[in-house]
């Protein structure tokens, strides 16, 4: 760091590299070509149970099971040369209490066959990512989605049947109010039938699913509709594989995030809007399986949610595609951000909540993440999703 003192520059501080990952609360080791210790920090000695001094005696193998996800990672980081992030891994051994953790992991070039990996509990990785996937809250409404659909459809129909007979018979001044109860209960039986989306629902059959095709699809929607004085930009890769999943689901996602997208440009009135479709391919982004299992769903795990064999070739149908949805609106509130993927929150009036929500409940269910990135005159939403390798796209 340089500082200004009386108009000279002082020299920089010489900081220890060890003592600045000491002073982080992350896990951090530093492993050789062995698998074997070469540097722990603080907080790796309290997830490991061990001091540093213990660790250099160690290998990682001593702490995890054989064929674990985590050590066909770190010799995929090895063979490969590229940084590897993993969500939602199990580690369990006789050393280690079982725990759910996030990891990454990234080659050490200056010494031969050496990887750094950082650890992070399951909760902390998941409040860090935070509306990288369906919230609590939306679960939640999981629960209440089922009573709704019983206790308030089955009233409001009766309600609005009998708006329809006395519109028919009332003078005109008070035909008005008739029409307004019916308009009203035609709204709350579509925000009780959006709730429903988020109870549990027959499983979509999926399959090898061609994105270009979808974004194509949702921006020609787009465009004769709700889009189209807003002029769209497309960057994709053709060279990218499928995804994995239900092509319907999939429009029903990057739909509803181009609509906020022509929404918030619409409702700044600023005019040249511009909404930019993207797809990249992002090497070193995985997703553990969860409790579905199914391709794409993580490192190690075969269509029935077994292991896979963990070779390189099978591994990287789990490395995700990413698509972007991009505009340049008046950017996302700060105070809403973390809250962004709950139901019910919204940054427009008219806005139920529901829509960002139920995204990510769908892309939850695909084994994938979300995220979004958002300043003034920039709000990206990113997508990665698990791809196939193989087989005709939808």
């Amino acid at each position: 760091m340089l500082r200004t003192v009386l108009g000279r520059r002082e020299k920089p501080t010489p900081v220890d590299p060890a003592s600045v990952l000491g002073a982080l609360p992350l896990a951090i080791v530093v492993l050789d070509e062995a698998g074997r210790f070469l540097f722990a920090n603080a907080a790796a000695e309290q997830f490991f149970l061990a001091s540093a001094a213990q660790l250099s005696e160690m290998n990682l193998a001593d702490f995890v099971a054989p064929g674990d996800a985590l050590l066909r990672l770190l010799e995929q980081v090895r063979g490969e040369g590229v940084s590897i992030a993993g969500h939602d891994l199990i580690l369990e051994s006789p050393r280690l209490s079982r725990r759910s953790v996030g990891v990454h992991l990234a080659p050490l070039p200056e010494v031969k066959g050496a990887v750094v990996l950082k650890l992070q509990e399951g909760s902390a990785a998941r409040a860090f990512d935070h509306g990288m996937g369906i919230s609590p809250a939306s679960r939640g409404v999981a629960g209440m989605a089922a009573v709704l659909a019983h206790e308030v459809k089955n009233p409001l129909s009766g309600i609005r049947g009998a708006a329809q007979l006395l519109e028919a018979t009332l003078e005109p001044a008070d035909r008005e109010l008739a029409v307004l109860i019916r308009d009203e209960a035609d709204r709350i039986r579509a925000l009780v039938e959006q709730m429903e989306a988020f109870g549990e629902q027959p499983p979509e059959q999926r399959g090898a699913v061609n994105i270009h095709r979808v974004l194509e699809h949702v921006r020609r929607l787009a465009m004769s509709g709700f889009a189209r004085h807003i002029r769209f930009v497309e960057a994709y890769d053709p060279s990218l594989p499928p995804v994995f999943g239900s092509r319907d689901q999939l429009v029903q996602v990057i739909l509803n995030l181009v609509k906020n997208a022509a929404e918030a440009i619409n409702e700044s009135g600023t005019g040249g809007g511009e909404i930019a479709l993207s797809t990249a391919f992002q090497a070193g982004i995985y997703r553990a399986a969860g409790p579905g299992g199914g391709p794409g769903a993580g490192p190690g795990t075969g269509p029935g949610g077994g292991r896979a064999g963990g070779t390189a070739q099978e591994d990287r149908r789990h490395v995700p595609l990413v698509v972007a949805v991009r505009d340049n609106g008046p950017g996302i509130a700060e105070g809403l951000k973390p809250h962004l993927f709950e139901p019910f929150v919204s940054g427009r009036r008219a806005g139920t909540g529901l829509g960002l929500a139920l995204a990510a409940k769908i892309v939850d269910e695909h084994d994938g993440l979300i995220d979004v990135e958002s300043r003034p005159g920039r709000t990206e939403f990113r997508l990665r999703l698990p791809v196939v390798t193989g087989g005709e796209a939808q």
